[in-house]
């Protein structure tokens, strides 16, 4: 039985933290956090993707990016990467972890989901939505 969630993206700054958001509303049994590939660390969640979370109802506030490591994801029971090369590095970091860990948009053809940093609002709307329909497809088949 899952019971902990690792969102993992690259800065831990846009997809991850909102991915992390989304699954800890929808399944608040879990235990759900995220890190970052090449983190941001000590940086708070990215402007332009809080006040899309925000405009939707979701509240990115307090979020502290951190760097993954393996004994981080040691500590869950799921992994979802954003994109299929997250997950290469992932297993080359953490070979233990390999088996536990897929993409957040499995249950959507294995797609990826873009990097928004830097980019437009609307490309940040564009991967909101892409996140949040992930993470309701991850929040049925872990029980919400």
């Amino acid at each position: 039985m899952i019971k902990s969630v690792l969102v993992v993206c690259v800065g831990n700054i846009c997809r991850s933290p909102a991915g992390e958001r989304l699954i800890a509303n929808s399944c608040p049994n879990l235990r759900v956090e995220s890190a970052g590939i090449a983190a941001l660390e000590g940086h708070a969640a990215d402007n332009d993707m809080s006040a899309v979370a925000a405009k939707a109802g979701l509240s990115l506030d307090g979020h502290v990016a951190r760097q993954f490591t393996a004994e981080i994801a040691a500590e869950f029971d799921l992994i979802l990467a954003l994109e299929k090369g997250h997950i290469r590095v992932i297993s080359e970091k953490a070979p233990a972890v390999s088996g536990k860990t897929m993409l957040l948009a499995q249950w959507m053809d294995e797609q990826e989901i873009a990097d928004p940093y830097r980019q437009s609002p609307e490309f940040h709307q564009l991967v909101f939505d892409q996140l949040s329909a992930a993470c309701a497809a991850w929040s049925q088949k872990l029980g919400a």
